[in-house]
């Protein structure tokens, strides 16, 4: 005879897990916050172009860790940082990547940050979001490149505009998550929009400031233009749908909700890290 662990029944678990956008770089013409990484196995489409991941079997009695990553903080005259990965037991969705300053680098993340006018934007993580754009810098079209999102390359949609989320429905409606950030001008009097999903607009020279991504869509930080600062990116978000006969137990780390839409319970986790488990 031989004794194992033992274990209880598992439970079906959906879940779209958004980590924190990128800041802004803070320079002249700089290149907006990259979009945090997305994962999600609700719907058709997840990040970066890839299918709907695998919903997970969760063992019912056992606690998974989950973490809310916050986004990204703009530092005076440099490089924006990168948000924080967020986590829901085995899926981790990594930072989006921070702008670059005049003369700095982009970073890469979850979606790639944006260059400056004189610096390239830098890559995206593989089936969770895009690259930044490169910086333009001929003449008096001067700007700094839109920050990748999770459903396109920043500049897709035209020169520093951030790259839009996806639209997921896990909650019951359709909302979208994961937008680059809109790069910075100097030369220009046009701001430059965030993508989808809650990309900030970057600021110019002598007009509007720049954005902030917006809380709990992992959206890129706006750059900044001139000496109009950069912004912060957004902190990201874990959500999770599995039936309505179970019942779910949530550490005092974690800030959260859960509704009912139809068979299912739908639980966001909008801030913090601690572990959870379902009966």
């Amino acid at each position: 005879f031989s004794e194992g662990a033992a274990s209880g029944p598992t439970i079906p678990v959906d879940f779209l897990v958004v980590a924190g956008g990128g800041a802004g770089g803070n320079n002249s013409d700089a290149g907006a916050g990259g979009a945090g990484g997305l994962r999600t196995s609700f719907g058709s489409t997840s990040g970066g172009g890839s299918s709907a991941e695998t919903s997970l079997a969760l063992i019912s009695g056992t606690s998974y860790t989950v973490t809310v990553g916050a986004g990204g903080t703009i530092v005076s005259n440099a490089n924006g940082n990168p948000g924080a990965n967020s986590v829901f037991a085995t899926i981790t969705s990594t930072g989006g990547g921070g702008g670059s300053r005049q003369g700095g680098s982009a970073g890469t993340g979850g979606s790639g940050g944006g260059g400056a006018y004189d610096t390239n934007g830098a890559a995206g993580t593989a089936s969770q979001g895009f690259a930044g754009a490169n910086g333009r810098g001929g003449g008096t079209n001067l700007g700094g490149g839109g920050g990748g999102g999770a459903g396109e390359a920043g500049d897709t949609d035209g020169a520093g505009h951030g790259g839009d989320g996806i639209s997921v429905s896990i909650t019951g409606a359709a909302v979208f998550y994961g937008g680059g950030g809109g790069g910075g001008e100097s030369s220009g009097s046009t701001q430059k929009p965030g993508g989808d999903g809650g990309g900030g607009a970057g600021a110019v020279n002598s007009g509007p400031s720049s954005v902030a991504g917006t809380a709990n869509t992992g959206g890129g930080g706006g750059g900044s233009g001139g000496g109009v600062a950069g912004s912060n990116g957004g902190s990201g978000i874990v959500i999770i749908r599995y039936p309505n006969t179970n019942t779910i137990t949530v550490g005092s780390g974690l800030t959260s909700s859960t509704t009912t839409d139809g068979s299912d319970k739908v639980t966001s986790f909008t801030a913090g890290t601690d572990t959870i488990s379902f009966s």
